[in-house]
Parts: C-alpha cells; structure tokens; sequence
C-alpha cells in the first residue's frame, strides 16, 4: 500500500514537474466543445434557426467552461464576446447581423462601472484602514465566535443590501474581513463561510425593497401598468421576511456544512487600528464613500444614472492621491472581464429570441397557471445563473404579469424575489464576481449555496409572496 501511495506522490509531483496542466485544460475544453456541439445538434433540429442555434451553442459551451474551469473564468468571458462579435458581426459565419458594438459594448454597461468604483472604495478603504474599523464594529456587536461573527457579517450585509447597491455593499464588506482572511488563511472553513455568505446575504438582502435590487423595480412598474400599485411598504412586507430568514437558514447551513463551532477567533493584531495611517487618507476616503453611498441612495431623486455615480470615487480618490497608477494596476479588472462576457450573453440570448422560445414552450404545456408560475420561479433562478438577473427578469416579468389572476399579481413579484437568488457562479452576481476578485476562491466553492438558493428561493418566494396576496387582497 505503501508503494502505490509513493507512486501517485511521484506521478504528482511528475506532472506538475512537466507542466502537463495544460494537457488537462486542453482535453477538458474539447471535451466541453464536443458535449455542447452533440446537444446543439439535436436542439437545431427544432428549426428555430440558425441564430437562435448559435447563441444555445454558445450558452451551453460557456456554462460548461464556468463549471469545469477549462480556462479561467475571465478567459470565458472574453470568449464568449469574441464569438457572438464574430457569429453576428461578420459574413463568415450567420446571416442575421448585430452591431458589434452590441457585445462589446458591456465594458461601458452600469454594471461595470458600478464594479469598477467600488473596486475604488474598496481599496481607498483598505489603503486608509477603514476596512479594519468597519470589522472592528461588527465585531463589538456580535463577539468573535466564529458562528456568531459569521452571522453578524451577513446579516450586516443583507441589511445594507436593501438600501444601496449590492455590489457596492458587497465590496465594502469584503474588503472589511479580507485583514482577517489574509491572517487565518484561504484553506481555513471559516475563510470560505464568509467569502460564500457575505455575497450571498448581499444578493438576497436586495430583495428587501423595491430599491433593493433592479429586478423588484420591473416587477412593480409591470405591475403599475396593469393597474395594480405596490408600495414601498408593501414590498417590505413581502422581501424582509423573506431576507431573514433565508439569510438566517444559510448561515445554519454554512455553519453546519463547514462544521463552524464556538470557537474563538484571536482577533487582537487585526483589531488593532493602524497607527500609520494618515488622516488626511482617512478623511478623504470617508468623505468620498460618504458621498458616493448618499448618490446611490438618492439616485431617485436626482436621476443620476450609476454609471455616472460610480465616477466621485475614481475622481476623488485619485485627485487626493490616495490610489496611485500602481494600485490601480492591481484592481481585479479579471473581474469586469468575466462580467461583461456574462452580459453579452445575455443580450444574445434576448436578441435572438432564445428566452423567448423557452418561455413560450412552457406556457404551452398543459398545466394549470399555478404551475407555470412555479416554474417561472424555477426558471427566473437558473436562468439569471448564467445571466444578468435584470436581464432575466426583463423577460419573465412581463410573462408572468399575463397570467390569469390572482398568479398575474403574484407572478411578477415571485419571479423579481427569485432573480436575485441566483448565486451558483461568479458569473450570476457582481457580489460573487467581488468575492471570486479576492483570489481566495474558487469556482467550486460557490456551488452548494447555489443549490442550495436554487431550492429553497423559488420554495419561499412563491409561499411568502402568495401569504401576502391571500392578507392584502
């Protein structure tokens, strides 16, 4: 027994010797090509023609480079924005025609730029030592029990989440434990719990207010359309429940899956405020995120779009010289690479119709409106998977506002609470992309709570919000 084991440790330490991963990566993506070519091929012979075929091949090979990593996760996104610019911008390949400017025109979307300055106020925190006293605060609120301290970070997020952006809470929060991930290691279960659960609680903390997340706000001007007003409160009485306690049952879950005891955490180095840090940094970094959140927060009132928002903190932080060209040169842009590819496939997928005829065919199948709308809700959950959820909810919204009543009032509304759940990979959510930014995980590692939002999301937003229809109405 002994001899086989010393074998394999030699055929290990061979292989990496040899630098043979390459072969793996390369047998791996053919092996994707070849399983996404098979099942295109007896989708195309559906007829739905040769564009709507070309962007399900795409889909299905991307979704399989994500899941496998073949290549790196940016690398995909870069793919898949080459290959729709070269399938409809050119004459080689299909007949239907898009701008190319249509999928490389991501990199300018509001989802970058929303990426993109809080990658700066992540880092103007980190640089001023504000991430360190925003975890010293939870910290003094919750304990340093490693469940305890778990709960309190998520819980802070979700809470934050339904006020302002959840990429930009997602980056602050991050950035507050990144001192502490640092110190007790990747590898370490607690590490993975709090990388997995703050994007987590983030995503669903949305779905807290119509402000929360885009989504809910399609629903309720869907909604107005066809007569029917939800207000703030309203929505409140819907979403919060709804984000404590799915909050609440994942951070048991992640408690009991990574075995997170009550153990005590030293966190004394980590909460000790740097001495170094020069207050002239301190204070301009509060007074730009200071700023920035109230713009994100009253985007209502004075009708600045985020992308335009997202510039006070690249422009402050830069004239007081608190990011210079060498921090910039380390902010994750893998990430907006791996974003933007996500969006590009989503705007293919509603170009060519190809979302459309998904959810045509399950209106079509003969079963009652209650459900269709559970599948709806199914859907709206996979489907923002693999693209963007606002997408998403763009086109099953305004289906699901076309059913028969009571389901044409709760349809919606279900499908919003169920778009903002999706948290299977770094592609579905920019708080997963800021998570996965960090370098200290991996694709793997976001998949159980993706299942398990998969779930339990479409189980609670179809009970919670069909309660609130049986009180209201």
């Amino acid at each position: 027994m002994r001899f086989f084991n010393d074998s394999r440790k030699t055929a290990r330490r061979m292989y990496k010797k040899l630098h043979l991963n390459w072969l793996f990566n390369t047998s791996t993506f053919i092996g994707n090509l070849f399983i996404a070519l098979i099942i295109s091929y007896f989708f195309r012979r559906l007829g739905y023609g040769e564009a709507v075929d070309f962007v399900f091949l795409v889909s299905i090979l991307s979704v399989g480079l994500w899941v496998t990593e073949a290549i790196p996760p940016f690398a995909v996104g870069i793919l898949i924005i080459s290959l729709l610019s070269f399938g409809f911008g050119t004459d080689y390949l299909l007949e239907t025609k898009f701008p190319v400017e249509l999928f490389t025109g991501t990199w300018t979307s509001n989802v970058i730029w929303l990426l993109l300055g809080g990658f700066f106020l992540a880092e103007g925190m980190r640089i001023a030592g504000l991430d360190r006293a925003l975890f010293r605060f939870t910290v003094e609120r919750f304990g340093n029990q490693e469940d305890k301290l778990l709960l309190g970070l998520m819980f802070t997020t979700a809470i934050a989440s339904m006020v302002m952006s959840n990429t930009a809470t997602t980056a602050m929060m991050i950035t507050s434990v990144l001192p502490l991930v640092h110190t007790i290691g990747k590898s370490s279960p607690f590490s993975k719990a709090i990388l997995t659960g703050i994007p987590a609680a983030a995503s669903v903390g949305g779905v807290g207010t119509i402000i929360g997340s885009t989504p809910n706000a399609i629903a309720v001007g869907a909604l107005q359309e066809v007569g029917i007003y939800i207000s703030f409160t309203d929505w409140m009485a819907i979403g919060f429940p709804m984000v404590i306690i799915l909050v609440y049952m994942f951070w048991y879950f992640l408690k009991s899956r990574l075995k997170l005891g009550e153990v005590r955490l030293n966190l004394d180095e980590i909460l000790q405020p740097n001495q170094n840090t020069d207050k002239f940094k301190r204070r301009a970094v509060m007074i730009t995120v200071s700023v920035t959140i109230i713009m994100w927060l009253t985007e209502y009132f004075h009708g600045l779009p985020v992308a335009a928002t997202s510039a006070i903190p690249i422009l402050f932080l830069t004239i007081t010289q608190v990011i210079r060209a060498e921090h910039v040169r380390k902010l994750p842009w893998d990430t907006l690479m791996l974003v933007a590819g996500g969006l590009a496939l989503g705007i293919a997928i509603v170009k060519v119709g190809l979302a459309e005829i998904v959810i045509n065919e399950i209106n079509a199948l003969p079963i009652s409106v209650l459900f269709v709308t559970i599948i709806f809700s199914v859907l709206a959950v996979l489907v923002s998977n693999v693209m963007s959820n606002t997408a998403a909810a763009s086109i099953l919204v305004p289906l699901a506002a076309s059913l028969a009543l009571p389901f044409g009032i709760t349809g919606p509304i279900i499908v919003a609470l169920s778009c903002s759940c999706a948290v299977l990979l770094p592609v579905s959510t920019p708080a997963n992309a800021i998570a996965y930014s960090t370098g200290m995980m991996e694709q793997k590692d976001f998949r159980q709570g993706g299942i398990f939002f998969i779930i339990l999301a479409p189980i609670f937003a179809f009970g919670t919000v069909m309660l609130w229809y049986l009180i209201a109405f």
